[in-house]
């Protein structure tokens, strides 16, 4: 299992966001799931729909796409609900992430998961905090 960010499953699913490191972990979630906060839905959805008014992608394309995502082995924890605004805060303040980023990075600590993510300053941060991150870099 790994924590999933909405950047590297972006890369899955646009095409002018395409990154060959991405289809890796796409290819590990047939062995294990991934786990994602709620705001991993919203941000997906969000990039999506802005690629649909940019014409990047049509109304019917984005219907697929979101079936697809649907059918992935992808768990979601309710980190509202379940962990401390505060701790998230602290840690975005302290790394100099957003709330959003952090909010990934803090799943990743508190589950002990490796976090799979594009977003260089997010891999940045996991290091600093111990945490793999995939993909794995070369």
């Amino acid at each position: 299992m790994f924590v999933l960010d909405a950047s590297l499953t972006i890369a899955w699913l646009v095409r002018e966001e395409a990154a060959p490191e991405a289809d890796a972990v796409l290819d590990m979630l047939v062995e294990q799931p991934a786990t994602v906060p709620e705001l991993w839905h919203l941000e997906v959805a969000n990039v999506l729909l802005m690629a649909m008014r940019r014409k990047r992608i049509s109304p019917d394309v984005l219907d697929i796409l979101l079936r697809r995502l649907q059918m992935l082995p992808i768990e979601t924890v309710h980190m509202v609900r379940d962990f401390r605004m505060n701790d998230i805060l602290a840690l975005a303040r302290r790394e100099g992430l957003t709330v959003y980023d952090a909010t990934y990075l803090h799943l990743a600590l508190q589950l002990g998961l490796p976090l799979a993510t594009l977003d260089g300053d997010l891999r940045a941060a996991a290091e600093r905090n111990g945490v793999q991150v995939l993909p794995a870099q070369t």
